[in-house]
């Protein structure tokens, strides 16, 4: 897949909640994180044009995958194509601003597909309809025609980082444990889908117990505990190959709760031995492993900051598990969450400035998210159950497990604001998940 062309346009402003603003006109459509109240922006994607008869038969799939990206966002808004007065019938044609001002548009999207045998060319253009200016340079993706979706999500990511200035997080994937059969005999295999649910995989066959798949920080690889020997064991899986082997393991020794460091030459995990969990880390290359605390409380979960010179983790060693962060050397671990109840599950965020957790209060189960030190902490959901959180690559959404009473485990998102909560579609029950990073 080939770009053409690649353009950043427009800045975005630090905040708490998200809003969309147009600018004045000769100016270029802004989305800005401010205090205000969402209005998402209304935008019209007519279906893409086809320019040879071959590129008809993805014209409009790829403008609704487009369209479900965007408005999955929260930000923006799609206006109905039986809304639309203009048409489109050629890329290289002038728009006619008039007519998609009569509907009160404020951001357009035109396209235009050429498929010859299994190659598949794709162009997109961005405009500002109220100032009738294109945003950037019109840009060219090239890929496979049965590469169709990623190439969609590649010119969501486009259009997303044209009106945010922020990385988009589309063409990505999520890692999960599909669930399957009664639950007094759960069967549980490491699936793999992409970030809207589509192009579902299953990496495992269930005959073994899976949980806590990670991706790797290239998203070629990931760790997976699984019961197959009997006991918990950390597993390692070249995605594309499917090849996997044991790692960490030792005689008498239970391996779990794995996570990649940034690099992902090393991984941080839990070892339970003698009726002790502590964390430890593993070089892959050379095998050599060190152990990181030394209590008589059950260390878990830990996660790498993005500099790879920090974790965080739960830990019960004062009464109740909470949130620690401490240095990838050892040494001192400092408790980091401070309100009533219980914390696990943390997890940094990709930029660096936040960690989000699970907490279990007053009979409820909260996602949220605090600062490194643990101030500001805001919780984003509250249900009957929900765990698990795992951040989009680009640190704006937050995805995770959500189960209530009577029914199946499902996946949902949120933004970091505590808006847009939305189910993600899977075939059947699914929990667990792990965000990968932007596909290379």
């Amino acid at each position: 897949m080939t770009d053409l062309s690649r353009r950043p346009l427009l800045g975005l402003l630090a905040g708490a909640a998200i809003a969309p603003r147009m600018a004045l006109a000769q100016q270029p459509l802004r989305i800005e994180i401010t205090e205000g109240v969402i209005e998402p922006v209304p935008y019209a994607i007519p279906d893409f044009v086809p320019e040879n008869g071959a590129g008809g038969e993805y014209g409009a799939q790829i403008a609704r995958v487009i369209a479900n990206n965007l408005s999955g966002t929260g930000l923006l808004r799609e206006i109905p194509a039986s809304a639309h007065v203009g048409r489109i019938t050629s890329f290289d044609s002038p728009v006619q601003f008039a007519d998609w001002r009569a509907i009160n548009a404020r951001a357009l999207v035109t396209g235009a597909v050429r498929a010859n045998g299994q190659q598949l060319s794709v162009k997109f253009r961005l405009f500002d309809v109220v100032s009738g200016q294109q945003l950037g340079d019109g840009l060219q993706l090239d890929g496979q025609t049965n590469a169709w979706r990623r190439i969609a999500h590649r010119v969501s990511d486009q259009i997303y980082m044209r009106l945010t200035g922020e990385t988009g997080y589309f063409d990505s994937r999520v890692v999960f444990i599909a669930e399957s059969g009664p639950r007094n005999a759960r069967r549980k295999q490491v699936a793999m889908m992409d970030q809207d649910g589509e192009g579902v995989q299953y990496l495992t066959d269930g005959s073994a117990l899976a949980f806590a798949p990670r991706f790797s920080p290239t998203g070629d690889r990931i760790l997976f505990t699984s019961y197959e020997t009997g006991f918990p064991r950390i597993y390692l899986m070249d995605v594309a190959s499917r090849r996997r082997q044991v790692i960490g393991d030792q005689p008498g020794e239970m391996t779990f709760a794995p996570r990649f460091s940034p690099d992902g030459g090393t991984v941080v995990y839990s070892l339970s031995v003698d009726g002790r969990t502590d964390l430890y880390m593993l070089n892959l290359a050379s095998g050599q492993r060190w152990q990181l605390t030394t209590t008589d409380a059950i260390d878990t979960a830990p996660s790498f900051a993005p500099n790879g010179q920090q974790i965080c983790f739960e830990s019960d060693r004062t009464g109740a598990s909470q949130v620690y962060t401490m240095n990838v050397q050892g040494g001192q671990a400092y408790r980091i969450s401070q309100g009533q109840g219980r914390y696990s599950t943390p997890v940094w965020s990709p930029r660096g400035d936040m960690i989000a957790f699970t907490k279990q209060h007053n009979g409820r189960f909260h996602i949220g998210v605090m600062r490194t030190d643990g101030s500001n902490e805001r919780l984003l959901t509250a249900s009957y159950l929900d765990e698990g959180p795992t951040w989009s690559p680009n640190g704006r959404v937050i995805m995770f497990t959500r189960e209530e009473p009577g029914t199946d485990p499902s996946l949902m998102s949120v933004d970091i604001t505590g808006r847009n909560l939305r189910r993600i579609p899977t075939p059947g029950p699914a929990s667990d998940p792990s965000w990968s990073p932007l596909l290379p």
